[in-house]
């Protein structure tokens, strides 16, 4: 790395650290400054829950899909009387790994979406 660059890099960080100290201020000052800053992060918060939100449905989604097509199979190979693969076979403990991290990926979701409702 170049002494340039990191002088510059070094320089941009105080420069960050100062302006963002001083709209700080300003808006604690202003209280016209501060209500408007506080909405604005309001929106942006709401915004981003209900991002969250569709995601996590999104994704709950999918996990049931992706479980009931491995039912389904279970079933299909159940009745053709065809032995179902071992948990010992490799591609099938990987589908039961995913399968679990993607239900722990809902239930993460699920939680989440309902602390956040109910903080607000």
């Amino acid at each position: 790395m170049q002494t340039n660059t990191l002088i510059q890099l070094l320089q941009q960080s105080f420069h960050i650290g100062v302006g963002a100290t001083a709209s700080l201020l300003e808006t604690f000052q202003d209280p016209q400054k501060r209500a408007e800053t506080l909405s604005q992060f309001h929106q942006q918060f709401n915004l981003q829950t209900q991002q969250w939100a569709e995601k996590g449905e999104l994704t709950e989604k999918e996990a049931r899909r992706i479980l009931d097509e491995l039912l389904k199979q279970q079933k299909n190979s159940d009745k053709t009387g065809v032995q179902s693969p071992s948990s010992s076979d490799p591609s099938n403990s990987n589908i039961e790994s995913e399968i679990e991290e993607l239900t722990q990926q809902v239930i993460a979701l699920r939680t989440e979406l309902e602390n956040l409702r109910q903080s607000n």
